[in-house]
């Protein structure tokens, strides 16, 4: 059984909730990423995307250095656990309709799993194309 644990990234970076928005902003050019956690201490709290901000404040003319990243970032987080498998982590993603799960341990943030850390799985590219298929689906 392969689990979470060993593809994940570890090396995530997170903002804030008090943090501007420009700060997520920053953080998703630096890394490269479209989506970064929003924690209180190493509580995931939040996740905040790309498109979040650009619907939420920029589309409205808003200014990126007093939004709060807590004023546009989604609460309804849904995450998985270093111990599970990588066939339920695939599920949940298409279930869900996500292509990111933080990776939270007693509470804790740990790394984030991705589809693409699933698709790097030889044994499992199959299921994680039909996920990120479900996800996306629109009708799914």
């Amino acid at each position: 059984m392969t689990t979470v644990k060993e593809i994940m990234t570890t090396d995530v970076k997170v903002c804030q909730p008090h943090d501007a928005i420009v700060e997520a902003a920053k953080i998703m050019r630096d890394v490269n990423v479209g989506i970064v956690p929003v924690c209180e201490g190493k509580k995931v709290i939040g996740m905040i995307t790309d498109r979040d901000i650009v619907i939420q404040a920029i589309a409205d003319g808003k200014d990126g250095n007093t939004v709060h990243c807590h004023d546009v970032m989604t609460t309804d987080v849904t995450t998985c656990t270093p111990d599970m498998d990588i066939h339920e982590c695939a599920n949940i993603m298409s279930e869900q309709q996500i292509r990111r799960l933080p990776v939270v341990e007693n509470g804790e943030l740990v790394g984030i799993c991705a589809i693409g850390d699933l698709a790097r799985v030889n044994i499992h590219i199959d299921e994680a194309g039909q996920a990120l298929s479900d996800i996306s689906d629109p009708l799914h």
